[in-house]
């Protein structure tokens, strides 16, 4: 009964859960309608740094995904992850400086540049109701 692999070995497999690309597209689209309700109702602007915000939420995604990514595959092969922690921690202090540099020029309001990096928190809520919802209404017996 011993087929030449090891108990519990699996082979490796990314799971990547269908509403994870859900919320980029759902952060997507609630950064494109802030931008436009910016420009609408308030000024272009205001639009311009809600979609600075989003842009901004979008890089921090995705450096964050890669740093964690090398952290992980450094200590499971044994190594220390310290140069890749230090870019995981380098990330928070990148944005910091910029959030501060457009704090300090005013190029855009502050305000709306955060809205914009709101947009990921609101999606992924949005995400929830979304999963709430569909699992309340497929259950049988209702």
């Amino acid at each position: 009964m011993n087929d030449g692999t090891e108990p519990g070995a699996m082979p490796e497999v990314e799971i990547m859960p269908p509403s994870h690309d859900r919320i980029l597209w759902l952060m997507a689209a609630i950064g494109v309608a802030g931008t436009a309700a910016g420009v609408a109702f308030i000024s272009a602007r205001f639009g311009i740094g809600v979609l600075l915000g989003t842009v901004l939420a979008f890089i921090s995604y995705y450096w964050l995904k890669h740093s964690l990514k090398r952290v992980f595959a450094e200590a499971e092969s044994g190594e220390k992850p310290r140069l890749s922690a230090l870019r995981y921690i380098a990330r928070y202090f990148t944005l910091g400086a910029i959030i501060a540099f457009i704090y300090a020029t005013g190029i855009v309001p502050i305000a709306a540049v955060i809205i914009g990096l709101a947009g990921f928190g609101l999606a992924t809520v949005v995400e929830g109701f979304i999963r709430i919802f569909s699992s309340i209404f497929s259950v049988k017996g209702i």
